[in-house]
């Protein structure tokens, strides 16, 4: 099991994120999720990066907190070997979010990682019993990573 991890951005102003244990729970996450084989590339930004990237392939030109670009989907999902794909996460969007809740940045970073994941293994939420479900799965897996 690989976990590629890149980031955050070297900037004064964005707050320290603790990749050891990000990384560590990136791989509690595929375990969990029984992709023990697999690998997981995680890129840490700022808004400006992720507002770029959700008006290129989303069209919504504003930041976000996370977004996820699957290697396992498309007209050759096979093709993509032992990578998931990328799990892309704002850690400016996801300090005020941590605020707004009364949560620390690494639980905040833990909750958009498995979000993130969920996503790229094909979980969604447009409609209400895939968000019941995904929510289910991302309660357990907070609650295994985070105990």
């Amino acid at each position: 099991m690989t976990v590629l991890l890149d980031g955050p951005p070297d900037r004064d102003d964005l707050p320290a994120v603790d990749r050891r244990l990000l990384r560590a729970r990136a791989v509690r996450i595929l375990r969990e999720l029984a992709q023990s084989r697999s690998e997981l590339s995680i890129a840490l930004v700022d808004d400006a990066t992720i507002a770029d990237l959700n008006s290129r392939y989303r069209g919504r030109s504003r930041p976000t907190d996370v977004l996820a670009f699957a290697l396992r989907e498309g007209p050759e999902p096979n093709r993509s070997g032992k990578m998931l794909g990328d799990v892309v996460i704002s850690v400016e969007t996801a300090a005020r979010q941590a605020r707004r809740a009364h949560r620390g940045l690494d639980g905040e970073l833990a909750r958009l990682l498995v979000h993130g994941t969920l996503h790229l293994l094909g979980h969604d939420h447009q409609e209400p019993a895939e968000t019941r479900a995904m929510r289910a799965e991302e309660r357990r897996l907070r609650r295994a990573i985070l105990s």
